[in-house]
């Protein structure tokens, strides 16, 4: 308890906010899984706290972890950056090996251990950035020059590569998004950052076009009405849940969505149900609760005692930020659907823990500028 006390202390205002905020969030998260999950679990499982168990197994352990890395210099994490890159990889292609590899839906995301499935997808986003803040902080005199930028960009594209093969569209683009991001962060040219945006956002409509199921979801997103019973049903679902809420919610637990009309209705699209069950006031009020998470997280960037916690926290907050407005713009309709989970939130293990691991970095950094080390 002392010690908790003592690591407590070091703290910033910044980073106490933070802390509270994500304790809010998973503990919320816990209770909207549930809320969004027990009748499909009673169905399918028999056990209507199937989910919510999983979800509390991942928050006990993403606690353990967060505590854990919010206790190790971050400095010392720059000696496995290439490490975890390279176990990220692997993980990322052992996905595609049969009896390891997990199918679901037509996609191979997971992959099978004793007692739980993995997403390696979830932790090659946070390895990436670990890699590029080691990197860019590096050679930051050189940082305008193309072929200081290329390690930076053949990881990130190998990575995008390897998630869009599973296929996980949504994953391959806040990777790149991320990529983008700490390369503009990390001092590239506004030249170099045009480039790579417009090359982006010329792989959008290529990545769709190539494959028909991703067409659909795009002529599902322009008229989600002309295939009410196929690719528009997901959305409309969405928006029926969405409206459903009015500005102060059916009431928690109240959702009619869940009886398996809208589908993954505790994982990727939650968010429709808290905008139910809540009304919009309570989404607005938890989409300020992100807010205070990501001013935190630049706060804490730009307070950094170095380059590399700067970049380090940047990228991480970068994280957060990209994958919390994505999930959003699918549940309104904003961009097609695909399937993102919403941090902290959202049911699933490997996402909660490393984002958790991810704050316990950011309350370190956070640390050590109080400390002035």
């Amino acid at each position: 308890m002392k010690n908790d006390a003592k690591n407590l202390s070091k703290q910033s205002i910044f980073g106490k906010i933070l802390l509270i905020s994500v304790i809010f969030l998973v503990f919320f998260g816990a209770l909207m899984v549930y809320s969004a999950s027990y009748y499909m679990a009673e169905k399918t499982y028999n056990n209507q706290f199937f989910f919510l168990i999983k979800q509390l197994v991942g928050i006990g352990l993403g606690i353990i972890s967060m505590i854990i890395l919010s206790r190790i210099d971050y400095h010392k994490l720059s000696k496995f950056a290439l490490p975890l890159l390279i176990v990220s990889f692997i993980l990322l292609l052992l996905v595609f090996v049969p009896y390891i590899g997990v199918e679901n839906y037509g996609a191979k995301r997971w992959i099978r251990l004793p007692f739980f499935t993995l997403q390696p997808s979830e932790i090659a986003k946070f390895a990436f950035v670990l890699f590029s803040a080691k990197y860019l902080s590096h050679h930051s005199h050189d940082v305008k020059n193309f072929r200081t930028l290329l390690p930076v960009l053949i990881v990130g594209v190998s990575i995008c590569a390897l998630i869009i093969l599973e296929p996980n569209m949504s994953i391959t683009m806040c990777v790149a998004f991320i990529m983008i991001f700490m390369l503009f962060i990390g001092g590239m040219s506004l030249k170099h950052f045009l480039l790579f945006a417009s090359l982006a956002l010329v792989a959008i409509p290529v990545l769709i076009l190539i494959e028909p199921y991703r067409l659909l979801r795009l002529l599902a997103f322009v008229n989600p009405w002309a295939s009410p019973k196929g690719e528009g049903y997901q959305l409309i679902q969405s928006f029926f849940s969405v409206s459903s809420g009015g500005l102060f919610g059916v009431g928690l637990f109240n959702s009619r969505q869940k009886y398996l009309f809208l589908p993954f209705s505790e994982s990727d699209f939650i968010f429709a149900v808290i905008a139910e069950e809540w009304g919009l006031i309570g989404s607005v009020l938890l989409m300020l609760v992100y807010g205070v998470v990501i001013f935190c997280g630049i706060s804490i960037a730009r307070r950094a005692r170095d380059r590399f916690g700067s970049l380090l926290a940047s990228g991480i907050t970068a994280v957060i930020s990209i994958q919390t407005i994505l999930n959003l713009c699918v549940i309104l309709g904003l961009i097609p659907p695909t399937g993102l989970p919403l941090p902290f939130i959202s049911a699933g293990s490997t996402s909660l823990i490393v984002f958790m691991s991810a704050i316990g970095v950011l309350l370190n950094i956070d640390s050590k500028i109080k400390d002035g080390r």
